[in-house]
């Protein structure tokens, strides 16, 4: 209750109050401890239950009534991306149910508003207490999901205004659809879910169930017999083009020829004993494995409307009975039948968004953790869509946007992005090669906003945001990288720094700039290089009002403190200083510094002392500016010293919406510390870092 007391005198956002989670230290009685590595593991993580439990009901009870509202507490949930009707939840649902009946259904009450007491609360989340605990310690492939929703949104309502495109004509009951009707849904590898406009609306699959049958080949058959039969090329032609490639196959599976020979596999290979009913339900049955139990159903007007205008597939039919491409025992009418059947299957938005999830999870679907294929069917797949998924389109799709995708003459389009997230977007209007318009300009968007294209660089790649990171990380890592390099005398990298254009006055929390940590490690060629070349301000004062010049003469580097000096009464003597090339009229060192001088004045606070330990606590400031080579060791050594706990609570005092990023901490690494833990100058910058570090000085990566 401390911790959450202090939390909330800081003002921070309700949801983050888990990060005391996992900053709770566990003691246990050496009298009683097991003697096996497993029995102490399992206690371990008992005591982590426990804690998550209270943390959670802390966050949101109610301090006048001491009860929890599972409203408010399931409403926290979905900010980060976990529904109520997720599977993985559904025993927390039915325990509200049997708590609301044993209440005699409390008049003005549902299950899912009830107000509970600790011991409930605990005893109905325990089931799905590790999935919970994550969700709001950010532990997931979207850790700041509500912002990702938000730039979502914005693209969104962006397509929603693209009028181009129309209706799919040759199949009558696809020109009867709603050019107005624009749907998108998101599912990632680790259940997020996320949709937006007319989600609910069914549409036939059309064209995206050509990957779903060719995986369930892929499964049954193995890739060396599905491809004795069908290609890997794109055609270069008209997905319903009446020709086949040099071995007289169909080009790809993609394509109308190479789809209609896959369901002919299914039929004579996969399950031969099978009806024409039978292989249908269990074609479908795949299909609901894939989305997790969602809505998948059958439109049998489409697939009249669609056997009925199908001589062009037909022909392709007979021209491929021709050239001997089916397999033995081929009956061609049952083969076109089930071809215009999964075509026909029906479903919407938020079906085929787990189902693209499931393929950028390597066949396991997130909802239901069901291995539903083998990971090399799916790298099989996904290869397939890159290449060929988009029709005539997909050269420039793959230039483009650089992910597997498939779309649909219904206006379907399923974008996977492995290890991350599916989504699928759905608008009737398409262009000239069948793609749907809005769902082009949806992928194009995308990935011009996230590095979620295949060859983006991730690591220098500046003007593009990387949600899978956290808030702090990218901007964090940056200054530290700045920080160590000064402190360490590395003249060559804050040249590299400067040349890929960071701004060289970054600070720590406690103010320190590069300049403070050369000049109190007696590197005078840094401090030469910062003053010289990168203009930057000689006099920045930290959060205790030092300069650059009261460090140096701290530690007795009397040629840098001279030099500095010298330097001063130039600048003092010129009419104008240096115009800097970064950032010079007000460093937020010298915020911090001035907001923190209004209260206290220099060297009151605890380690501000010159004479105190260089390495009284472990702050940024002081391991850098004191001692680099404890930073090292302590970098090197300490694996629980992660850079997340440089943001830690300490922003939430200059920023009371930041979220703070929870890790855990080592009870003794800290202890005694006078100095409040360092934070990024800028914790809403998302971009790349812009520089690299050797691997033995990143903390906890």
């Amino acid at each position: 209750m401390i911790a959450i007391t202090i939390l909330k005198n800081l003002r921070a956002p309700p949801l983050m109050n888990l990060v005391f989670a996992n900053r709770k230290l566990s003691f246990y009685d050496t009298s009683s401890t097991p003697k096996t590595k497993e029995d102490n593991a399992k206690l371990h993580r008992e005591q982590e239950q426990r804690n998550a439990e209270d943390v959670l009901f802390d966050m949101f009870a109610s301090e006048e009534t001491g009860l929890i509202s599972m409203g408010k507490f399931l409403a926290g949930l979905k900010t980060t991306g976990i529904r109520r009707n997720d599977p993985r939840v559904r025993e927390l649902m039915d325990n509200l149910k049997k708590v609301h009946k044993l209440n005699n259904y409390e008049t003005g009450s549902s299950a899912e508003t009830q107000h509970l007491n600790r011991e409930t609360f605990k005893a109905v989340v325990a089931p799905n207490i590790v999935l919970i605990a994550k969700a709001f310690r950010q532990q997931f492939v979207i850790p700041d999901f509500t912002s990702f929703v938000k730039d979502i949104e914005d693209i969104y309502n962006r397509c929603k205004t693209n009028t181009l495109g129309k209706l799919a004509d040759y199949i009558p009951q696809l020109a009867r659809y709603n050019p107005d009707s624009w749907g998108l849904s998101i599912c990632t590898i680790d259940g997020q879910r996320f949709s937006i406009g007319d989600v609910d609306v069914p549409f036939t699959l059309q064209s995206c169930s050509k990957p779903l049958t060719y995986a369930i080949a892929l499964e049954k058959l193995g890739p060396k017999v599905v491809h004795s039969y069908v290609g890997q090329e794109p055609s270069g032609r008209n997905f319903n083009e009446l020709v086949l490639d040099q071995n007289k196959k169909p080009h790809n599976p993609m394509i109308n020829a190479g789809a209609i020979l896959t369901c002919s596999l299914m039929n004579a290979l996969v399950k031969p004993d099978m009806t024409s009913a039978e292989i249908f339900d269990y074609t479908m049955s795949w299909f609901k494995r894939l989305s997790g139990g969602e809505y998948i159903g059958f439109n049998n007007a489409v697939f009249l409307s669609e056997r009925e205008a199908a001589d062009r597939n037909y022909a392709l039919g007979f021209y491929m009975r021709e050239n001997k491409c089916f397999p033995k025992r081929t009956n061609l009418k049952e083969v076109m039948d089930f071809y215009f059947q999964c075509c026909s299957m029906e479903t919407n938005c938020e079906a085929m968004s787990v189902i693209a999830a499931s393929l950028a999870n390597g066949g396991i679907c997130p909802t239901t953790e069901e291995k539903v294929f083998r990971p090399e069917v799916i790298r099989d797949v996904l290869s397939i869509m890159h290449s060929c998924g988009t029709y005539d389109y997909s050269g420039q799709f793959a230039f483009k946007v650089g992910l597997p995708a498939k779309s649909g003459v219904s206006g379907g389009m399923m974008l996977v992005i492995p290890n991350v997230m599916g989504i699928f977007a759905w608008s009737p209007p398409l262009d000239h090669l069948g793609n749907t318009v809005r769902g082009l300009q949806f992928c194009e968007e995308l990935v011009s906003m996230f590095n979620f294209h295949r060859y983006d660089n991730l690591k220098h790649l500046s003007n593009k945001k990387d949600p899978r990171k956290h808030r702090y990380e990218t901007k964090g890592l940056s200054i530290v990288n700045l920080l160590f390099s000064a402190a360490s005398g590395d003249v060559t990298a804050l040249r590299r720094h400067r040349l890929s254009g960071m701004d060289i006055t970054l600070a720590d929390y406690d103010g320190r700039t590069a300049l403070h940590l050369a000049a109190s490690e007696g590197h005078l060629e840094c401090v030469k290089f910062l003053l010289e070349q990168c203009h930057v301000p000689h006099n920045p004062k930290d959060r205790w009002g030092n300069l650059p010049v009261d460090e140096a003469e701290n530690f007795g580097h009397c040629h840098v403190v001279e030099f500095l000096r010298s330097w001063a009464e130039k600048a003092d003597q010129s009419s104008e200083e240096c115009k800097p090339e970064a950032v010079t009229s007000k460093t937020q060192a010298d915020e911090v510094s001035s907001s923190s001088n209004s209260s206290s004045s220099p060297g009151s606070s605890p380690g501000s002392s010159p004479g105190s330990s260089p390495c009284a606590s472990l702050t940024t400031g002081d391991l850098l500016g004191h001692n680099s080579r404890n930073l090292y060791e302590m970098l090197k050594l300490n694996s629980n010293f992660t850079f997340q706990e440089i943001c830690s609570t300490s922003d939430l005092e200059t920023s009371p919406t930041t979220s703070p990023i929870p890790t855990p901490v080592e009870s003794g690494s800290r202890a005694g510390s006078g100095r409040s833990s360092p934070v990024p100058s800028d914790a809403g910058s998302t971009a790349s870092a812009g520089s690299s570090i050797d691997d033995k000085t990143k903390p906890g990566l």
